[in-house]
């Protein structure tokens, strides 16, 4: 078994603000139950930030991988021989295939605090996705990787 010529792991964590955001919920519980005291205070202060952290470390936990013959996208496992061209997009671009150029039959890995992504088409005549989305922080090296993917198990 050889591995991929250019292996590519990425994790779409949530930005530093959503850690912010997090703790500043769990001070709103804090304060919320205030007026019953100091341990519910802190309570809601620990309960809230833990609740809150957990929601965005859900949202950001998200991978796209390629490895061997495949691409792991999220929940989606695709062989790279049924996989065409690669187009990376920069932030406008990728802001309208979000949007109106978009296909509802296509897979979209979204994430809107990631500017960049990469469009992926799909060549399998078995297969109604037209395209993949994936939003990602270094598209030039994921469309590298898929293409070095491809060429080693060609």
């Amino acid at each position: 078994m050889q591995p991929s010529a250019t292996p590519y792991e990425e994790r779409l964590t949530a930005p530093r603000s959503w850690w912010l955001i997090s703790f500043l919920v769990g001070v709103s519980f804090a304060l919320i139950l205030l007026p019953f005291g100091t341990l519910p205070l802190l309570g809601g202060l620990v309960g809230g930030t833990a609740a809150a952290a957990v929601v965005a470390s859900s949202y950001g936990s998200p991978r796209i991988r390629v490895v061997g013959d495949s691409l792991i996208a999220g929940e989606a496992k695709i062989p790279v021989s049924a996989l065409g061209t690669a187009e990376v997009l920069d932030a406008e671009e990728a802001r309208a295939w979000r949007t109106y150029k978009a296909d509802t039959r296509a897979f979209l890995l979204l994430r809107a605090y990631i500017p960049g992504a990469l469009r992926v088409e799909v060549t399998d005549p078995e297969d109604p996705t037209p395209y993949l989305y994936l939003s990602t922080r270094e598209p030039e090296r994921l469309a590298a990787a898929i293409e070095a993917a491809r060429k080693t198990h060609a």
